[in-house]
């Protein structure tokens, strides 16, 4: 997933800049950790940060001091609630390349499901949050199994219990991971299996390419 939006999305996409983000402040947080017993390492690696510019050093600028916007209410949960069906869809393909298939998750209308709407507005994504935790090429976020799953599809139950605001909220919800072999080609810039044919990147692909020949 990474690699993806560093490598696949525009250069000023919200997408790219936010991995970058969030790289740069945990790269922080982990250079003022070990700068008490690795100072000249600390000091080094703060010198040679590509933004900062004129930096004081790692001892002249205080100690860890994290901001409260990364605090957002429900997104660890929604994000270990995907993890948890990403291990389920792994878990079923068994250790076959999980950019092969599709994945359909199916959850009841409830908490959990409105969190993993938090990661994927559009019922069917191959670029949202949830799809890149997935790791598959596709994912589709339904409240009902779709009437036309195969009777011999790849279906995987799980649980998942919601733990909010220290307890005050807690919910336990079912939900089914449904893997499906892609039909589509792979994408020749991206890799994903996103594209009409194999020889033509995949409509994500095609708009940043345009997007950069217009620069």
């Amino acid at each position: 997933p990474l690699s993806c939006r560093l490598y696949c999305e525009e250069e000023k996409d919200p997408k790219r800049r936010s991995c970058q983000t969030v790289l740069a402040e945990a790269l922080d947080i982990v250079v003022r950790s070990f700068a008490p017993i690795l100072p000249h390492l600390a000091e080094e690696v703060f010198q040679h940060l590509p933004y900062k510019k004129d930096s004081e050093g790692v001892f002249r600028t205080g100690w860890i001091n994290a901001s409260s916007a990364w605090k957002k209410p429900g997104i660890e949960e929604a994000i270990e609630g995907a993890c948890a069906m990403r291990d389920s869809f792994l878990g079923s393909i068994s250790g076959k390349n999980a950019l092969e298939y599709e994945v359909v998750i199916v959850i009841e209308p409830g908490l959990l499901f409105e969190l993993m709407e938090a990661l994927q507005a559009e019922e069917t994504s191959s670029v949202s949050q949830l799809n890149e935790i997935m790791m598959a090429s596709q994912t589709t976020l339904l409240s009902e199994l779709p009437k036309e799953t195969p009777a011999d599809a790849n279906i995987t139950k799980g649980t998942f219990l919601i733990n909010l605001e220290g307890g005050v909220i807690c919910e336990e919800s079912s939900y089914k991971v449904i893997a499906l072999p892609i039909a589509k080609a792979k994408c020749p810039r991206c890799r994903r299996y996103t594209s009409d044919s194999s020889s033509t990147p995949c409509p994500r692909c095609l708009k940043v390419i345009a997007g950069k020949g217009s620069t």
